[in-house]
């Protein structure tokens, strides 16, 4: 066969493989993949025995919102007799199928891993009862939290055709029995539905803790068992078991919808209605009285998962005592970043001094509240403008925008009330800017503004200088403790005209050509990504050195991987960290042999965004192009959203961001695992000696290079020991 011959045959086995839709990952089972890595965590022996408690009930709590989401997507596509397939070739059918196969080995696991735990557990003094094994000494106790505290609140229900079978609430739970009167013999079913606002775990040894420190504690569902006499008086009982159901929560809004934030405060009240996805009952619960609870529910046998062990794991977490640091990972205390405290606090000084980079949970987010404060206080401040999607409950970044309202200061503040399970807390902190003067919007009806931005404009001599923060990350204090997240702050002019370019699309529509140094979704971020990628393909077919390395929670989107691939077939050496889900599958030769892909999942959640291309010249480079966004690779975050691309030019800062943050990420072996072309991942070999190195431990242990001080050295000494490994 000629060269050429060769050459014609290779070329189309590319092309084939870039038209396969097996080059695809499915996006649903790729999740469920990462809270399989999430659950492993419970069984991590460098782990103590409570933060392993704690990830269990995160995988429960994944799991949970999942159904309420994506699986009720999936329903509702096959409900309504939607055809299309995902971009791996599946139908909604055959996802639900695989979904629930992979789902239900999932959960078996959860099951078996929180036996384990119960049992550490209790050798640590920390039990959890059954009905069972409540003796005489805790029955006083038991009796008086029952009939003082649950009793008041606990409506029994006999079903029947003078009492139909009630509304039951997303993710509650509800006690099912069958029962006999012993007045006439006459059998009847019943319900105990809980109150969502009642405590799960209630603890029986009281203020002395029990014989030697023990703490005994008992479940809610136990107390209903106890105590059914009170309940059902005159009853037999034939027959019992909890159940608990997860309902269709996400939120669609109608494109037309004249009001948004009237449509809005609708549909969250019509969301406790919505269509049941799943239905869990105890293995113990009879038959019949199964039946009967899936007839009054009107659910489908197919939504029925039987558990053999604990319903709603995602509540373990209430188990976990604030104060057995012994069993929790050792306090840590975030670095306030050392130039701004070299200023006397000033934000505005240490910001005008040169870029200054905040690596969260590392470093405090007070550092952001500090800058929003003090903006509100300074005389010479005249505008803040700010994005808002999620951010706490009493969030001081909100008290903050309402003292600069009330200082007489332009206060805009972009909420964005789609943001899923925070709309209504969001239309609360709207209502509340709004009669403290602030100038309120609510984005686009079609778009979800996800980029965090905010732009202080203040009066220095006769200019007018802008301060821009950047975040990968929400404005949320409570997050940014366990998020790792980035938060740059820049007076870069060009910056500073951009964000206020993008700010002026968002409130009045004023649709920027072109920004001058950021790239934003809906408009420009994708192609230049692809013509970035594009650029690395060029320098790879020149002989010039060609990589990229990027930093995500989420790579879906099929043009940005079909790039992916076009680059790895050029001989473009690509390194990810996708910390959840991934479609693109590294290693397959012909198509991504030259692509490798890792994720991190450990004591806190990846979240930060980072892209880095090479360039022409061998990674870390000084003169990589290097940037930090709010949008991962996904088609919602490239078409669908707001959101912003910030290239990182401050020699100090992408230094700190190539050569630390993203370095650190890829040499980790501690909290690693590796993906193959089949989907399955892989701890690092060296995950647990004694050596490995935890990107996380270094992250705590040093300081950053852009937020040093006057008394730190150039160079962190940690920063070789990264580049070592």
């Amino acid at each position: 066969m000629s060269e050429a011959a060769i050459a014609s045959d290779a070329l189309t086995l590319d092309e084939a493989l870039l038209a396969s839709p097996e080059r695809f990952f499915n996006r649903e089972l790729s999740w469920l993949k990462f809270n399989e890595r999430v659950l492993e965590e419970a069984e991590n022996p460098r782990h103590p025995l409570l933060e392993r408690l704690r990830f269990l009930s995160i995988s429960a709590g994944n799991l949970d919102e999942f159904y309420m989401v994506r699986v009720a997507g999936l329903k509702g596509q096959v409900r309504e007799g939607v055809r299309v397939v995902s971009q791996d070739g599946l139908t909604p059918e055959e996802q639900l199928v695989r979904i629930n196969e992979a789902a239900a080995d999932l959960m078996a696991n959860q099951q078996r891993i929180w036996r384990e735990l119960r049992a550490e557990l209790g050798a640590h003094g920390l039990r959890l009862m059954s009905a069972r094994d409540v003796g005489a000494e805790d029955l006083d106790r038991a009796s008086d939290i029952f009939l003082n505290k649950l009793f008041p609140v606990l409506t029994p229900l006999a079903i029947d055709p003078a009492h139909p079978f009630p509304f039951i609430p997303n993710l509650s739970f509800s006690l099912a029995l069958k029962l006999r009167r012993q007045s006439d013999g006459k059998a009847l079913y019943a319900l105990l539905p809980v109150p969502t606002q009642v405590k799960r775990f209630w603890e029986l040894t009281g203020e002395n803790h029990g014989r030697k420190g023990e703490r005994r504690c008992l479940a809610l569902e136990s107390f209903l068992v106890l105590f059914l006499d009170h309940l059902f008086p005159g009853c037999e009982v034939e027959g019992l078991g909890m159940f608990r159901l997860i309902r269709d929560s996400d939120v669609e809004i109608e494109e037309e919808a004249e009001d948004l934030v009237r449509e809005f405060e609708a549909r969250l009240k019509r969301r406790r209605l919505g269509s049941v996805v799943r239905v869990k009952v105890e293995a113990s619960m009879p038959e019949d009285l199964r039946e009967f609870i899936l007839e009054g529910l009107k659910a489908a046998p197919e939504d029925v998962v039987v558990i053999d062990g604990k319903l709603g794991l995602a509540q373990l977490s209430e188990l976990i005592p604030s104060d057995r640091q012994d069993l929790k990972f050792p306090a840590f205390s975030p670095r306030f970043p050392e130039r701004i405290r070299d200023h006397g606090g000033d934000c505005f000084a240490a910001i005008r001094e040169k870029d200054i980079l905040v690596h969260h949970p590392f470093e405090s987010f007070d550092v952001v509240v500090q800058f929003l404060r003090q903006a509100a206080l300074d005389p010479n401040v005249l505008a803040i403008k700010q994005t808002l999607y999620r951010t706490s409950q009493d969030s001081p970044i909100v008290a903050a925008l309402i003292e600069a309202a009330e200082n007489g200061k332009n206060v805009t503040a972009l909420v964005e009330i789609k943001a899923r399970f925070d709309e209504e807390a969001n239309l609360k902190w709207a209502r509340d800017l709004e009669r403290a003067g602030v100038h309120v919007v609510f984005g686009f009806v079609e778009y979800k503004t996800h980029a965090k931005l905010s732009l202080v404009v203040r009066r220095e001599g006769e200019t007018l200088r802008t301060y821009c923060h950047f975040g990968t990350g929400n404005y949320h204090p409570v997050t940014a403790k366990i998020y790792t997240d980035l938060s740059l702050f820049t007076t870069d002019p060009a910056l500073g005209r951009d964000s206020a370019r993008l700010f002026n699309f968002i409130t009045g529509y004023a649709r920027p050509e072109r920004l001058e140094k950021l790239s934003f979704s809906p408009e420009t971020m994708k192609t230049d990504l692809i013509a970035f990628i594009d650029q690395e393909i060029a320098n790879a077919k020149a002989g010039l050195p060609a990589a990229i390395w990027a930093k995500l929670n989420a790579l879906v989107d099929p043009e940005i991987i079909d790039a992916l691939y076009r680059a790895s077939q050029s001989g473009v050496q690509i390194d990810l960290v996708i910390r959840g889900i991934c479609c693109l599958r590294p290693g397959l030769p012909g198509l991504s042999e030259n692509i490798r892909v890792k994720s991190i999942v450990g004591r806190f959640l990846e979240h930060g965004r980072i892209v880095a291309f090479a360039a022409g010249h061998e990674m870390p480079s000084s003169r990589a192009r290097v940037f930090i966004s709010s949008a991962d690779w996904m088609p919602r975050n490239l078409d669908r959203r707001v959101e912003a691309l910030t290239p990182i030019e401050n020699p100090t800062v992408h230094q700190q961001v190539l050569d630390q943050i993203m370095l650190a990420a890829l040499k980790d072996e501690a909290q690693s695992w590796t993906a193959d072309a089949d989907g399955r991942y892989t701890r690092d070999p060296q995950w647990n000696s004694k050596g490995a190195f935890s990107a996380h431990e270094y992250f705590m242990t040093n300081p950053s290079l852009s937020g040093r001080g006057q008394n730190v050295k150039d160079l962190p000494r940690a920063l070789a020991d990264v580049a070592r490994h």
